[in-house]
């Protein structure tokens, strides 16, 4: 037997075992799992004797058993005398037996099995019967489980019950932006319970929506708590700890480029970053700030372009306020104009050097002695006339003393050691904001200390949020942006003004607080504002009763154009008539747009957006004016030459009809023709131009160059038909694309 391999099922005879139970201490040994139900397996001769062991062990149990059914059979065959005298004797000594073999041989998995096996014995002799069934081992045993079932119901109801009521408080202190969450475990309520009542109030906020205070109060006060309104800290913008010297580090300068308008500062730019701005730019004009970095001989600049207009001023503040240097542009030609003599006022406010460019000098008509004879009256002399500001000639276009110019710049930001420290949660300034269509607010921002990463919070102005991507100047997506670095930031909840501080704060939740503080107290200072009325006010308004005003609303690409665009209409006056801005916001013109027209018998401006098709629709039915410019000056002349009445015959625009590209083929020597689905009204060849709309902004605007149904040539598509069209001078059209045809009209002019 030793020699040879055993099956499980002889030795399970042998010992007198179950099979079963042979293979599962077999699967112990060899730490293997059999298939269920497995019982004849070959063993091992070494593993016979553990085996054999194992189970001699496991009988010492069933020896003890033997015994006591022995004991019984006794006491059976015994006399009746015998049986009256000690049958009450006998239950005491099997239940003390039973008890011995529990607390000691029987391991846990067989004890159930067992003590069954006793009920069985115990039951049918009549000695047993006699015992109430209460007293039994088994039934003891089974209570016990039970007893242990109902211990862990009441363990499980008591941890529910525990949140709801223990950390009631009589008082509490809430902040502004605490979210629903947060409120419900300082009041120490279910939050299902708190919106219940926030719903019985119709206002149904989310799980994480910051509460209205008022309703908070009413609510916290219906469950006995009292509320405090708690200040948030705010974050002095102006103020801020000076660093260590160690820390600070070298940073590139911020050079601001300022000038009059058309004296060729884009063109400059343009010139150093070898990049086309002035071509997309309506008029030649830049129309908002836009942040660029360029490298000399392994130094960083970052430039800042401000326009030139005269509407500008505020934008050219702004950049006069995070600049190191100031570029100031002035044409040989043209000489100091008005928008250059307010440039240098901005620099000279802010204490910023200043820079002369003395840019096309390449022209016969330049004078560039002229131009230093001129600022020199204005406080700006050159070094060689004894003075502190440094001139260099350029020509942009002929890219003429470019790299002079930058050295100069470098040479300027040595001298005053420009350094930040890097190592810190960022600060900056916001240069231009707008509402992207496909990624929502967006701005750009300048880093000015600091280094702002992905994932912080960060506070500017009214609003808040989490940097969620940068995108650099070259339209690449970055990690982090050191001091001195223009980016653009996706992750605001809401449009920020141009101009306000940029902070990061430690979490989103600060952020929140601090931001819907400044709110409020935005809110409550425009309230004050428009309740103050004095006597003398009143009178004045009474007395001005015949006095009409005119309502604007403006929509723009960006906050800073808009901004512009505001000031600008509002300083317009007339004797009789006062222009008002009602509304202002970035983005395209929406119905609520024109129903707040309709209103309050307003005229749309839409500064480089469009319409909706269902806004132009509703607009036609109302009879609200909407009218649309791509250069600023051009809605400053017509609104003047309106309130003067003025106008001439005005030429107003007709829409034809609209069509969608639905495909974009290129074909040689003919360029890239658009096929369109006819989506309203009709597609003619005789139209003034066709305009090509991407995301409700005016991308290109020209005419149409041929028209085709199939192979023929055609004058003109109605609604619901394709056609094939190209335009003249451009070929980037895209698929999505919507292509407005129109026609000008002229109508004699009763006023706007």
């Amino acid at each position: 037997m030793s020699d040879k391999a055993v099956r499980s099922i002889e030795l399970a005879k042998q010992l007198g075992v179950k099979p079963s139970e042979i293979v599962k201490f077999v699967e112990k040994i060899r730490n293997v799992q059999f298939k269920k139900r497995t019982t004849n397996i070959n063993i091992e001769p070494e593993e016979v004797d553990l085996i054999k062991q194992h189970f001699k062990e496991e009988k010492q149990p069933e020896k003890m058993e033997e015994k006591i059914e022995t004991v019984e059979v006794k006491k059976i065959e015994e006399t009746k005398e015998i049986e009256k005298e000690e049958a009450p004797k006998i239950p005491k000594i099997i239940e003390e037996e039973i008890k011995d073999e529990e607390e000691i041989h029987l391991p846990g998995r067989f004890r159930r099995e067992i003590s069954f096996e006793k009920i069985e014995k115990i039951k049918p002799k009549p000695v047993i019967n006699r015992i109430p069934p209460k007293k039994l081992e088994p039934k003891k045993w089974l209570d016990i489980k039970e007893q242990k079932k109902v211990k862990n119901k009441f363990k499980k109801e008591e941890s529910v019950q525990v949140p709801s009521t223990a950390p009631r408080k009589k008082s509490i202190k809430i902040e502004e932006g605490t979210t629903v969450k947060e409120f419900a475990e300082l009041i120490g309520q279910k939050v299902s319970d708190v919106i219940k009542k926030f719903m019985e109030l119709g206002y149904m906020p989310t799980i994480n929506q910051p509460v209205d205070l008022d309703a908070a109060q009413l609510i916290a006060e219906s469950f006995g708590v009292k509320v405090e309104l708690a200040q948030a800290e705010e974050i002095d913008v102006i103020q801020e700890q000076e660093d260590a010297p160690e820390l600070l580090q070298p940073r590139p300068p911020i050079v601001t480029v300022m000038g009059h308008v058309d004296h060729g500062k884009t063109s400059l730019l343009d010139a150093i970053r070898k990049t086309k701005v002035t071509e997309q730019e309506a008029g030649g004009i830049t129309q908002h700030i836009g942040a660029y970095k360029v490298s000399l001989a392994g130094k960083d600049i970052t430039f800042l372009d401000t326009p030139g207009h005269e509407a500008f001023t505020a934008l050219r503040a702004r950049g006069a306020k995070v600049t190191d240097i100031v570029v100031l542009v002035v044409a040989a030609d043209d000489g100091v104009m008005p928008q250059t003599i307010e440039a240098i006022n901005h620099a000279k406010a802010a204490g910023v050097p200043i820079v002369v460019a003395v840019n096309k000098i390449d022209k016969p008509e330049a004078n560039p002695q002229r131009v230093r004879t001129q600022l020199s009256e204005h406080g700006v002399i050159p070094e060689e006339w004894g003075g502190q500001n440094i001139f260099v000639d350029i020509s942009a276009k002929k890219r003429i003393g470019i790299e002079n110019l930058l050295e100069m710049i470098l040479l300027q930001a040595e001298i005053m050691e420009l350094k930040a420290n890097p190592n810190k949660p960022a600060r900056g300034t916001i240069i231009e904001s707008r509402l992207d269509k496909g990624r929502g607010p967006v701005a750009t921002v300048i880093v000015q200390n600091g280094t702002l990463r992905v994932g912080d919070a960060f506070v500017a102005g009214t609003t808040y949020g989490k940097v969620r991507a940068l995108i650099d100047d070259t339209g690449k997506r970055v990690n982090e942006a050191p001091p001195s670095t223009p980016v653009e930031v996706v992750g605001f909840e809401e449009v920020p003004q141009a101009g306000d501080s940029f902070i990061v704060v430690e979490d989103e939740k600060i952020a929140r607080q601090i931001a819907n503080a400044r709110a409020q107290k935005k809110r409550l200072a425009e309230m004050q504002k428009a309740q103050k009325l004095t006597l003398q006010d009143l009178y004045e308004k009474i007395k001005e009763g015949e006095v009409k005003e005119l309502n604007l609303i403006i929509k723009g690409d960006v906050q800073g154009s808009v901004e512009a665009l505001k000031k600008a209409v509002e300083e317009i006056s007339h004797p009789d008539i006062k222009v008002r801005v009602i509304h202002t916001a970035v983005g395209g013109i929406t119905e609520s747009d024109v129903n707040l027209a309709a209103t309050a018998n307003a005229i749309i401006i839409g500064f480089n957006v469009r319409p909706e098709t269902k806004a132009q629709e509703l607009a036609d039915q109302l009879g609200v004016d909407i009218k649309l410019y791509s250069i600023i000056y051009e809605v400053i002349d017509d609104v003047k030459k309106a309130l003067q009445g003025m106008l001439e015959p005005e030429v107003r625009e007709k829409i034809l009809g609209r069509a969608e590209v639905r495909a974009v083929f290129k074909i040689s020597k003919v360029g890239t023709v658009a096929g369109c689905y006819v989506l309203n009204g009709v597609i003619s060849r005789a139209s003034d131009g066709i305009r090509v709309i991407r995301d409700n902004i005016v991308v290109y605007e020209g005419r149409i160059s041929s028209l085709k149904r199939f192979k023929e040539d055609v004058r003109e598509v109605q609604a619901g038909y394709e056609c094939g069209l190209t335009i003249e001078n451009f070929n980037d059209i895209k698929e999505g694309d919507i292509l407005e045809n129109y026609v000008l009209e002229k109508i004699p002019v009763k006023g706007i």
